[in-house]
């Protein structure tokens, strides 16, 4: 029995392990590191091509954007994956985490592949998903491990909230949900972000 549990643990093991891996493969948007702390850090990221989705409560994007990386586009062109998929979270202090910007939507965006503009890259077929142009700027990211909850990220999202406060950073909410890993990778080994947008001067 426990020969079995062992080879079962071993075979989680190695799936995560490769899992991870496959992770590190995908193209990722470049930034440029500014500072770091002991809680979190300031990169500075160019202008980015990404393809979004607004959507309520009530519903998931993902499967729209993964449609559309899938072929679901005007030339039928499958689009390589990267990371992170991110999602614009609007957090109340004083509350639970509620998944909503101002206007009681979701924004869901995948980074596209960085040699796609806005010209050459696949126009979507569904009028619910649009190619647009994230700007460049400063963000403050903490990063952290486990499962992907509300209460997961309402911590490190407060915790964030306090260093920018005590250092006197200013920022512009909606926090961002950074997802690199698959839905399988276990808690242990997922890399979350938080990312916040910043007012800063070197």
């Amino acid at each position: 029995m426990m020969i079995k549990i062992l080879k079962y643990c071993l075979i989680i093991l190695l799936f995560n392990i490769f899992n991870i891996k496959q992770t590190m493969s995908y193209e990722e948007p470049k930034y440029k590191t500014i500072k770091s702390t002991e809680v979190y850090e300031i990169r500075e990221y160019g202008d980015r091509l990404a393809v979004e989705i607004e959507y309520s409560n009530e519903g998931s994007g993902f499967r729209y954007l993964f449609n559309y990386i899938s072929g679901e586009n005007k030339s039928s062109e499958k689009v390589k994956m990267t990371v992170p998929v991110t999602q614009s979270v609007k957090i109340d202090m004083t509350s639970p985490v509620t998944q909503s910007t101002q206007d009681g939507k979701m924004k869901m965006q995948f980074f596209l592949p960085s040699k796609f503009t806005l010209e050459n890259a696949p126009q979507p077929t569904n009028e619910r998903v649009n190619l647009i142009i994230i700007k460049g700027g400063f963000y403050a990211i903490i990063s952290y491990s486990g499962r992907l909850t509300n209460k997961n990220f309402s911590k490190y999202y407060k915790k964030l909230i306090i260093h920018l406060n005590k250092d006197n950073i200013d920022f512009i909410e909606p926090a961002i949900r950074a997802t690199f890993n698959g839905p399988f990778t276990l808690p242990i080994f997922r890399r979350n972000e938080i990312m916040i947008k910043i007012n800063y001067n070197e």
